[in-house]
């Protein structure tokens, strides 16, 4: 069970409460995260300005809530933060028995008198939630009150799409000074510029796009000193492709998701639209990255080997980096039968796991033939999506090798097609005959996850 963002801002009394709780919505100021068995009880202790910190907890089946702040609005700040750490899985909810204050809560929701001795084991959270209902009458809701909640949430979803209409066209101004002030200037104090801008966005409820300007310095730095101007022309340039786009259609799931916040799991389950393929998948790599909000970013790569459906997907999974390293349920190169639900999308990549079969035939299957032409495999998914940072690309037969200069590149068999590496590569990837190679094209640099040889699989790091 889980709530969304939207629910969320349905809630908040006002934007100031809204606001301060996205300011809590940081795995730093939390501890004692937990869930009940079955999800619908969520709890956590908020860091605040005394000694002790405030206990906060939720019901998501009717969002009852509880904290221990003095707080007069209803709810809170930090029970709108603890909800929105779960809308967005900021932080895990790991299942947990439940402690003895939100036992105490429960207590006192069902109007018993006695509340359970801390003494006691604690109770799971479906029993302590099944014993909080047995008291509960069903009242019927009166229309008025349906119609004005309807009427706030309305209010709440046009303040906060003119909230982040107002920080893109800041987004606008600021890539304009930019230019104006020369590409040098920007590089060098690319770091301390962008932060400024995120924030910005940030509080304008553009909490995604933001998070991709923080990471913009990085890429830049990543490229050859020559290479950084023409990076950063192409990376502004991207902004203000996907900022326009959101004033075309801001409703737009896809490009919402650029930019605000990605749907809930449950909301893309629940799409009877939602694009489901059951097929035999590749794990190609394993992408596990720092992000500057203290977020691990944990990415899947998949290759589809049927004929039919999206030939990459990506399962997207983020957990805080206080947290540790996560073990990964996948291996590369293991290969599985499973059914995956795409998020919506003129090219679907992201998804989501449904069902994955343990059985069945694990013959090797030798990987497919590119569906397109590179020069297509290159330029098509700008035409669709021209702010994207990275595609994955199938690559025909060719070999990586280095140049005089130590550049590394990929190369057609052909002689018809070659392209950067993003990095160096040793091992068997250099010089050996590739028949296929899986990469991440990032609009100058490829990044290999793993090929095909005459003599087998070869992974990126091998």
């Amino acid at each position: 069970m889980a709530i969304d963002l939207k629910a969320v801002e349905q809630l908040a009394t006002d934007q100031s409460s809204l606001k301060a709780a996205a300011g809590l919505a940081k795995p730093a100021k939390w501890s004692g995260v937990g869930a009940s068995q079955d999800g619908a009880l969520i709890w956590g202790e908020c860091a605040g300005s005394g000694a002790n910190p405030y206990r906060v907890m939720a019901d998501l089946r009717d969002l009852g809530n509880k904290c221990t702040c003095p707080s007069r609005k209803f709810p809170c700040k930090h029970v709108l933060g603890l909800l929105w750490l779960n809308a967005e899985a900021v932080v895990p909810f790991v299942p947990a028995d439940t402690p003895a204050w939100v036992s105490d809560w429960l207590g006192r929701r069902r109007g018993t008198s006695a509340a359970k001795p801390a003494s006691s084991a604690p109770s799971t959270g479906e029993k302590d939630l099944r014993a909080a209902r047995a008291g509960e009458p069903e009242v019927a809701e009166d229309p008025k009150d349906v119609a004005r909640r309807e009427a706030q949430a309305a209010k709440r979803s046009e303040d906060t799409e003119r909230a982040i209409l107002d920080a893109l066209d800041a987004l606008e101004q600021w890539i304009g000074d930019q230019l104006r002030m020369g590409l040098a200037g920007f590089i060098d104090d690319a770091t301390a510029r962008c932060r400024r801008i995120a924030a910005r966005l940030v509080d304008g409820k553009a909490a995604v796009l933001a998070g991709r300007i923080d990471e913009l310095p990085s890429r830049l730095l990543a490229l050859a000193a020559g290479d950084r101007p023409r990076g950063a022309v192409v990376e502004l340039g991207k902004l203000v492709l996907l900022a326009r786009a959101f004033r075309a259609t801001p409703r737009d799931a896809e490009i919402r998701r650029a930019v605000a916040a990605s749907e809930t799991r449950e909301v893309v389950l629940a799409d009877p639209q939602a694009l489901r393929v059951d097929a035999r998948w590749e794990v190609l790599a394993e992408q596990v990255q720092t992000r500057r909000d203290g977020l691990v970013s944990q990415t899947t790569w998949l290759l589809n080997l049927a004929a039919t459906g999206p030939r990459f997907a990506m399962l997207l999974d983020f957990f805080p980096a206080s947290a540790g390293r996560r073990g990964s349920v996948f291996t590369p190169g293991e290969r599985f039968q499973a059914e995956l639900v795409f998020y919506p999308s003129q090219q679907p990549l992201r998804a989501l796991l449904m069902r994955r079969d343990a059985s069945g035939e694990t013959s090797a299957l030798e990987w497919p033939a590119p569906d397109t032409a590179l020069s297509d495999a290159l330029t098509r998914p700008l035409l669709a999506e021209p702010w994207v940072i990275e595609t994955p690309l199938l690559l025909p037969q060719g070999r990586i090798a280095r140049d005089d200069a130590g550049q590394t590149w990929w190369r057609s068999d052909d002689g018809m097609a070659t392209l950067p590496v993003a990095s160096e590569v040793d091992g068997l990837l250099c010089g050996t005959e590739l028949t296929r190679a899986a990469a991440i094209w990032s609009g100058n640099r490829l990044t290999v996850l793993a090929a095909q040889s005459p003599w087998g699989r070869i992974g990126s790091h091998e």
